[in-house]
């Protein structure tokens, strides 16, 4: 990128802040979007394997989320945000949040369904995939502005959220028909979903960033107590928990993005956790 051509002669632009950890988590989110991507391409629907590579690539994708977490609170809590991070961790989100959810709807409904006409399965996909890139580079310019980068709303619904909620449902619906329940066409609802998630992450509905959800806040016992039964049933009987409750909770956050102007500001708080009660009573001192 050239210099400021306003600059004074002779000033060197500021060292680039590349911080190891943070971008480590974003490397790993990119990598298994990567992986995800692999297991998906070389998918046949045909094939007696079909489950298990589909389960791989769901796998990966859902660990990329994990990971797209972990970049971003690990930079807010070591001060090591920085715009390489930004624009990286971008980057990765579009590969494992944007390319990876729609090869993997194309790949299991839209190239079964539209096998007369390709065409017509790669451009819905396409649709996600564009939107997606849209969500973030608005995202980006969003952050770039004075106060923007600390935003504790998010303009659009997330497309980390967006790509596990296709994952997560695509895991149910494979869950649900390994146990021979009556599936019917739940399969074809896959593209229905993604389209309006496309709609979803460029819309103007705001979707709390949960950016200063803290360990350290109110009732910490009631939650220590939730957390352990939930890792508890989750040792127990994962592959029986997770496809019910992934999709809760992904379906929940996309629901919560409409109900929260409706509902009264304590009990948003309350949900939300924010930061800012913790605050005031230490400054009445």
């Amino acid at each position: 990128m050239p210099n400021d051509p306003c600059a004074p002669p002779g000033d060197a632009p500021p060292p680039l802040r590349i911080y190891f950890w943070p971008n480590l988590m974003t490397g790993g989110n990119l990598f298994c979007g990567f992986v995800a991507l692999t297991k998906i391409v070389e998918t046949d629907l045909a094939a007696p394997d079909f489950d298990v590579k589909i389960r791989y690539a769901l796998f990966f994708i859902l660990l990329a989320c994990i990971f797209d977490l972990l970049d971003g609170r690990i930079a807010r809590w070591g001060g090591y945000e920085s715009p390489f991070g930004r624009q990286f961790d971008s980057l990765a989100d579009l590969v494992s949040f944007g390319v990876a959810p729609a090869f993997l709807v194309h790949r299991i409904v839209l190239k079964d369904v539209f096998s007369q006409h390709p065409e017509f399965g790669w451009f819905i996909a396409s649709i996600y995939l564009i939107c997606g890139a849209l969500r973030l580079a608005r995202f980006n310019c969003m952050a770039q502005t004075p106060g923007g980068g600390g935003s504790k709303e998010f303009l659009g619904f997330p497309i980390p959220a967006a790509a596990g909620l296709v994952a997560s449902i695509t895991l149910f619906i494979l869950w649900w028909e390994a146990r021979e329940f009556p599936t019917g066409s739940w399969r074809y609802t896959l593209p229905g979903i993604l389209l309006f998630l496309s709609f979803m992450m460029v819309s103007e509905v705001k979707y709390p960033s949960f950016k200063s959800l803290s360990l350290g806040v109110r009732r910490p016992f009631i939650k220590l107590v939730i957390a352990v039964l939930f890792v508890g049933v989750l040792l127990v009987a994962w592959e029986k928990v997770l496809p019910v409750v992934l999709p809760l909770i992904f379906g929940g956050y996309l629901v919560y993005g409409f109900v929260r102007p409706y509902i009264s500001r304590q009990m948003r708080r309350e949900i939300e956790e924010e930061e800012e009660e913790e605050a005031a009573p230490a400054q009445k001192g």
